[in-house]
């Protein structure tokens, strides 16, 4: 593996420059009850930050909220918060996402929660201003994810989530979609998809397609709309927790 240097989190302040082997990704979502304790998520959108930082053996790291309906919507999810963070392995994701103080802190607030662990095999693009996976081994068989992520340029915000509604359609209704959700750190300008998939030909199915998805990636192009993007692609490792009260991926054999 290749060390590579990462920008951590989201604030200067806090953007420790760290040198790690990037391996494995962890997602972890949080459902979070009416009422306190999403005030709390909320809340935590900025206080996380500097106990983000000084979680062991994490590289890059982002904290994020989500979106209403499919989870492709600019308008927020006050019920669902992410964290997305980076690991030199396997191990150590687990170990950390399943002890450091910060993510047990989400996880007594929460309700339920879910984390999926993931190997990158393509990266292509920045997010904010670094390449924060690096892919180390071709793609696998089994289950895979795909990870999109744009700052859309003011001038295009509404034409961009004009385009959405159909997206979020078309991927509501793909039978080989096994889990979706739509995130991101800055509601309209920082948008972030996440689907998973039972390989890689189904995901590829929507991509070829000619629909919403492909004249929505047209007019990206020929409008200069994003000031920066990144797609990533991975191996799904594995996965802890429950969403929706059951494995997401138990019915692909991962639970």
């Amino acid at each position: 593996m290749s060390a590579i240097r990462c920008a951590c989190g989201d604030s200067a302040s806090f953007n420790a420059i760290k040198v790690v082997d990037i391996s494995t990704v962890s997602l972890s979502f949080f459902r979070f009850a009416p009422g306190w304790a999403r005030f709390w998520a909320f809340a935590m959108m900025g206080l996380a930050r500097p106990a983000m930082a000084r979680v062991e053996g994490i590289g890059f790291w982002k904290l994020c909220g989500s979106g209403t309906g499919e989870g492709f919507t600019p308008v927020p999810n006050t019920e669902v918060y992410a964290i997305l963070a980076s690991w030199p392995d396997l191990e150590t994701a687990q170990r950390q996402t399943s002890g450091a103080r910060i993510f047990n802190r989400y996880r007594d607030h929460a309700i339920e929660d879910w984390t999926v662990f993931l190997t990158p095999t393509s990266v292509r693009g920045a997010w904010s201003g670094v390449t924060p996976f690096e892919a180390e081994q071709p793609a696998q068989k089994g289950p895979v994810a795909a990870l999109t992520r744009a700052t859309v340029k003011p001038r295009a915000a509404l034409r961009f989530w004009r385009r959405v509604p159909d997206i979020s359609e078309v991927i509501g209704l793909d039978e080989n979609v096994v889990f979706k959700i739509g995130i991101g750190e800055v509601p309209l300008l920082h948008q972030v998809t996440f689907s998973i998939w039972p390989d890689t030909s189904a995901m590829a199915d929507l991509a070829r397609a000619d629909g919403p998805h492909a004249r929505a990636i047209k007019a990206v192009r020929a409008g200069d709309w994003f000031q920066e993007e990144l797609y990533a692609r991975f191996h799904v490792a594995g996965c802890d927790g429950t969403w929706d009260g059951k494995p997401p991926l138990q019915h692909i054999g991962l639970s």
